[in-house]
């Protein structure tokens, strides 16, 4: 019998009704449709989103335990289609923070085994990303990493570590380009310098 539990365990322990509720729900939604609604509907499933937030599709969101309570979303902020929360740790975005399409927001890792699996033990840390910052398509955040407020993450980057404030990064691994300047002139000449870095890769 206690491997039947055992068993049950292992296949339910992601299953959340209020979401899966939710997602049936914004299915009738097109993609480019229906963003207030979503997140309403969102918050009313429990999660914690601020006012003016608007998300266009519908994220995808695993994890156990207390679902609603790993993701906290400020005011404000854009997300846009297929973005991807691992809570299997926290994941943090405050105000007026921008997400571009397949962002990856991984919380959920995996220590160093032996030779016949190196997949070892699970580990889980939060992620934060600050406020105003902007992460571009398919750029990929990893366990434990915080983004300062201000920063622009390059398409396609991969960040494995903490991002200060007021920051362009981009590659894989994501490294610092410059510090983000204030005038529109010197802003322009940042972004060219960000796309040059997205298509070196």
């Amino acid at each position: 019998m206690s491997d039947l539990k055992k068993l049950w365990i292992e296949e339910t322990h992601g299953f959340h009704l209020r979401w899966l509720l939710a997602r049936g729900v914004l299915s009738v939604f097109p993609i480019h449709t229906g963003s207030r609604v979503r997140v309403a509907l969102m918050r009313a499933v429990g999660f914690k989103i601020g006012h003016g937030t608007l998300m266009w599709g519908s994220p995808t969101v695993t994890g156990d335990g207390d679902l609603y309570k790993k993701l906290e979303i400020g005011e404000y902020c854009w997300i846009n289609v297929g973005a991807f929360f691992d809570l299997g740790a926290k994941v943090t975005l405050e105000d007026r923070v921008s997400v571009a399409h397949q962002v990856m927001f991984m919380t959920t890792s995996h220590d160093i085994g032996s030779a016949d699996r190196r997949a070892g033990p699970l580990t889980f840390k939060p992620i934060t990303i600050g406020a105003g910052t902007w992460v571009g398509a398919r750029v990929s955040i990893l366990p434990g990493v915080t983004i300062g407020p201000g920063c622009l993450i390059a398409t396609g980057a991969v960040v494995t570590r903490d991002v200060p404030p007021n920051t362009i990064m981009g590659g894989v691994p994501a490294k610092p380009i410059r510090q983000m300047p204030m005038d529109s002139g010197e802003r322009k000449a940042v972004l060219r310098d960000a796309e040059h870095v997205a298509t070196q890769r």
